[in-house]
């Protein structure tokens, strides 16, 4: 009986930190749907297997803690679909299902680990760091042999270049693909002329670094 009674105080420590995690944290700031269900269906299926493996001990253990790693090796976090902090919230929901599910961690060291680890993703996710902070892989009508003719015209179009990566150069189209990080302009500061912005073309995957 004491068993069930820690049991489910390890799963209510896990259901309310992966909720804060999911519902208070990372919807707010990044407004997918899709991801819910999966952080909230990994994280109890990752602590429904530790919580079994432990209660069988020895007797197909073995067995079942291949049958984890399989199960995990197995997802497949495509980069185009996920970007890099949400993959960070899929390893989050993990740890806190393996902490809450281990019953022989005591229930206030699987709360405070849990509640690091909470602080770590609100703070390094905290829309307000690194606020301005831009990414962008864009394409430009002209090749530039100059490093600072490239500066430049980056720093022109988008703000200033913090470093940048030229991935594609066709001198027959006359065009260049560069993987650019840069700071973008204060609120109020003067921005590129409607010219300059319109030559940037097949500009995508706007993301906080």
């Amino acid at each position: 009986m004491e068993s069930v009674r820690d049991l489910a105080a390890h799963l209510g420590l896990d259901l309310f930190a992966v909720c804060l995690l999911t519902f208070a944290i990372y919807h707010p700031r990044h407004r997918r749907r899709d991801l819910v269900p999966a952080y909230l269906a990994l994280n109890v299926a990752l602590f429904s297997v530790v919580a079994a493996l432990a209660e069988v001990g020895a007797k197909g253990g073995t067995a079942l803690g291949f049958g984890l790693f399989g199960v995990l090796s197995i997802i497949r976090l495509r980069s185009d679909a996920v970007q890099h902090e949400e993959v960070a919230y899929y390893f989050s929901t993990l740890v806190l299902g393996l902490l809450c599910g281990l019953p022989h961690l005591g229930l206030g060291y699987a709360a405070v680990l849990s509640a690091v680890l909470l602080l770590v993703v609100y703070v390094a996710d905290h829309p307000r760091l690194f606020a301005r902070s831009r990414r962008s892989v864009v394409t430009l009508d002209a090749v530039h042999t100059d490093p600072a003719a490239l500066r430049a015209d980056l720093a022109r179009r988008l703000g200033e270049p913090l470093h940048w990566t030229v991935t594609e150069i066709d001198f027959v189209r006359d065009l260049m693909v560069v993987d650019v990080r840069y700071r973008e302009f204060r609120p109020g500061a003067a921005e590129p002329a409607p010219a300059a912005r319109q030559s940037v073309r097949g500009a995508h995957a706007w993301e906080t670094v």
